[in-house]
Formats: C-alpha cells, sequence, structure tokens
C-alpha cells in the first residue's frame, strides 16, 4: 500500500491517500470526512484524519482497484460549510488519479457524516454510493439523493441525536430504492466503529453509476 501525503498550498484540503499497488488506469476512489476531533491545518495536525474509519481496516486486498482520500477540514471550520470546496476538492482527485467518474464514494462520520449528507445533496449526479455515520442532514431534501445510500448511527448517541438519521431514513424509505440503514442498539457515538468494516468497504466498492 503507497501512503500519499499532499500538504501545500496548492491542494484546497491537505490529505492523505492510500493507493494499492495494483490498481488501474482509472481507479475508483472512495473521499472520507473526518469528525470534529480530526480538524486541523496540515502539519503534523495531518496525521489526525487517520484515527478513524476505513484507513484502519484497508489493505491492498479489500481496497480493490479503489483509492481512499482522507482530507482534512481546517480547525476554524466544519464539512457542512465547505461543500462547494469538497465538490471542488474531488475534482483536483478526479484529475490528479485519472479517476473512473463513474465510481466516485463519499463516507464520513459525525461532523464527516453530515458533511457527506450535504454534499451528497448538493452534487447527487456525482457520487456513485454514500455511507454517511452519526450524521445528519436536511429530511426535506432528501429526494436529491438518488444513489445507494448506506446510513449508520448508535441510538444512545449522545453527541449527535440518532433522530439526525432516522429522519433522513424515514424521507429515504418513499423515494430512495437502493437505501440501506443500521441503526446500533446500545452503542453511542462511536458507532464507526461498527459501520466502517470490511462488509460496508466491500459494498461501497460494488457500485457504479448506471448499474
Amino acid at each position: 500500500m503507497k501512503i500519499i501525503r499532499k500538504d501545500n498550498p496548492e491542494t484546497i484540503f491537505p490529505y492523505i491517500a492510500y493507493v494499492p499497488e495494483n490498481i488501474s488506469d482509472h481507479p475508483a476512489v472512495l473521499i472520507q470526512l473526518h469528525g470534529a476531533g480530526e480538524r486541523g491545518n496540515g502539519g503534523a495536525d495531518l496525521d489526525r484524519v487517520l484515527v478513524h474509519g476505513f484507513c484502519k481496516i484497508v489493505n491492498d486486498d479489500n481496497l480493490k482497484d479503489c483509492i481512499l482520500v482522507m482530507p482534512q477540514c481546517p480547525t476554524d471550520s466544519f464539512w457542512a460549510a465547505r461543500v462547494e470546496s469538497i465538490r471542488r476538492f474531488i475534482d483536483e482527485i478526479i484529475a490528479e488519479y485519472s479517476v473512473d467518474t463513474n465510481r466516485i464514494y463519499l463516507c464520513g462520520l459525525s461532523m464527516g457524516g453530515f458533511g457527506t449528507w450535504y454534499t451528497a445533496m448538493a452534487y447527487p449526479a456525482l457520487f456513485a454510493a454514500i455511507a454517511p455515520c452519526c450524521g445528519g442532514g436536511m429530511a426535506w431534501n432528501a429526494g436529491t439523493l438518488t444513489m445507494p445510500v448506506w446510513a449508520f448511527h448508535g441510538l444512545d448517541d449522545t453527541v449527535v441525536s440518532p433522530s439526525q438519521t432516522i429522519e433522513m431514513v424515514e424521507a429515504l424509505k418513499g423515494c430512495n430504492p437502493y437505501l440501506k440503514y443500521d441503526l446500533y442498539e446500545n452503542v453511542g457515538h462511536g458507532s464507526w466503529e461498527i459501520a466502517f468494516s470490511e462488509e460496508t468497504l466491500s459494498w461501497i466498492l460494488a457500485q457504479k453509476k448506471g448499474e
């Protein structure tokens, strides 16, 4: 597995990317948005993006023809306020790695879960699938989410109310036939420890726009 660090003024967000040894000329990309505790301004702070999420489980075998990209949100901001910047960042990544635009995936946890919902609602045609964990969105706008969605939340979460995900799920039930969700009993805010599993990764990587 190759690890790439990009931390310079030319990038919209500093990021770390995990690139498997064997990828095609046009690989998929999975963008992972971290939580509030992992914000920073690059430099030594950048390693914070590796604290949680798929970076804990990926390897050359399960990250099949896909690059995992983990950008860092600035300390004084939050993902839901940077939706346009996230889109421009993804465009940068598409160009940098010659990404297959039918296989762009977005996931996030906590603050990154909110960022996932909001970015997908703003640019639904961009993503082949999304996996928001313990975040929330605008349930009244859920009809824009036409891609496969797998949402997660712990029912004992006292940091972000599970009602945030439940409202999105209930809104999607009537309009998105590709909806999956898990609401974990007796699980608090750290539901990503269960949600961001090899099973979830395999499901994400199986999605492709138009199929």
